[in-house]
């Protein structure tokens, strides 16, 4: 096995590694976050940013064959079709009154609609 060999090996080694950790972080924030906005954010993570750091180790492991347009074309697609996705995702869940979570309302719609009911002092 020659250096550039061992090269390309480690250098897609480390791009799997890179993408796999990318995926268990957007994993884990998938199951922590607290609200749909927030989980929805960390998912895209998983999809483009793990996907993208495996695809590239597994292109890198195919050398130039057509084995590795497959998977650019793969990856042009996710790359432009996920964020979109979850733009559109978000942007009816707002519309539909999904409210997110924010470090005022603690996502608890009751004291929000309870504040609205009040009437005003001033």
């Amino acid at each position: 096995m020659g250096a550039a060999e061992q090269i390309l090996d480690v250098l897609s080694w480390a791009s799997i590694i890179v993408g796999s950790v990318f995926c268990v972080i957007g994993a884990i924030g998938v199951v922590r976050m607290p609200d749909v906005f927030t989980r929805m954010h960390a998912a895209s993570l998983i999809e483009t940013m793990g996907a993208a750091g495996i695809l590239l180790g597994l292109g890198i492991q195919a050398g130039l064959s057509l084995v590795s347009l497959k998977l650019f074309i793969i990856f042009a697609f996710l790359f432009f079709t996920n964020p979109t996705t979850t733009h559109a995702l978000a942007r009816a869940l707002y519309h539909a009154g999904v409210i997110p979570v924010t470090r005022f309302n603690n996502g608890d719609q009751a004291a929000d609609d309870k504040k609205e009911a009040e009437p005003s002092t001033t």
